[in-house]
């Protein structure tokens, strides 16, 4: 493998077509598409200035390196990445990608970011102001995360995802096959229209969750002071080991909470039969 150290580039593709090369201590400057078209790339403690730096890039392995703002787009049309102990200030990062592995990556502008990616593993992420995070991606495994920015996870499925808090409405609107563990999802209508959505042992805030959701199981979870008018048109088994404000309209199942401050059930209700409601702290 070639190895280029403390210099710096700039320009136009300086590095088109490259095939195992290694980057120590680089920086590249303003300029277009660095290493488009590569393969089996390695980079370490390198700057990232130029736009659209890996395209179609196959086999690349970025560990304590910067992308800056000016770095936008870099990394799309690609696969088989491993990102270690990196920073990504540029926006729209990841796109139409397979075969991603993000571990101590800090994203603080992920806007738009993680598009139509598939096989996804990332450990100890921090992502801000990440509004359309994750946008029709399949695949993904996620631990130790942290999330500011709406509407993720939108039209996603195969996601499994474990001590996370995620600050984000609209949250896995659209998703199939969606597991959260041990995790903390706070905004407005969680998983609205959803298939076989899981959460197990998470605490959800935020108005109007889970409404017209499939085969919707929560297990052991709580609810905070936000979450009025839940289960709207939800097939919903939830076992809540908290009260709730209120249930509107739940379709089908049953639902044990410690108690229900207000149950609407209207002309509206599309329910075949009552939904089973069981309130461990009910006044008799």
């Amino acid at each position: 493998m070639e190895t280029i150290k403390d210099e710096e580039f700039g320009g136009e593709r300086p590095f088109f077509g490259a095939r195992n090369l290694r980057l120590e201590n680089v920086t590249i400057h303003a300029g277009e598409s660095a290493l488009k078209c590569t393969a089996n790339i390695e980079a370490e403690k390198c700057v990232f200035e130029g736009k659209y730096p890996f395209w179609h890039t196959d086999g690349f392995k970025i560990d304590n390196c910067i992308f800056t703002k000016g770095a936008r787009a870099a990394l799309w049309y690609s696969r088989n990445l491993e990102m270690t102990d990196t920073k990504v200030e540029a926006p729209k990062m990841f796109r139409e990608m397979d075969g991603i592995r993000l571990r101590n990556v800090e994203i603080p502008d992920a806007q738009e970011t993680l598009w139509h990616c598939s096989n996804i593993y990332a450990e100890n992420v921090t992502v801000n102001n990440a509004d359309y995070l994750f946008m029709h991606s399949h695949h993904i495994r996620i631990d130790r995360w942290r999330q500011n920015g709406n509407y993720s996870f939108q039209y996603c499925s195969d996601v499994e995802i474990h001590n996370a808090v995620i600050h984000s409405k609209d949250a896995f609107w659209g998703t199939e096959n969606v597991t959260v563990y041990d995790s903390e999802l706070d905004g407005e209508y969680l998983g609205w229209h959803s298939k076989r959505l899981h959460l197990v042992r998470c605490h959800i805030n935020g108005t109007q969750p889970l409404c017209y959701a499939k085969d919707l199981i929560l297990e052991d979870c709580t609810f905070g002071p936000e979450c009025d008018l839940a289960f709207e048109d939800s097939e919903v088994d939830a076992v809540i080991n908290s009260g709730i404000v209120s249930i509107k309209n739940p379709a089908k199942g049953r639902i044990i909470a410690d108690n229900v401050e207000v149950i609407i059930s209207d002309e509206y209700s599309k329910a075949i039969e009552p939904v089973k409601i069981i309130q461990r702290n009910a006044k008799v």
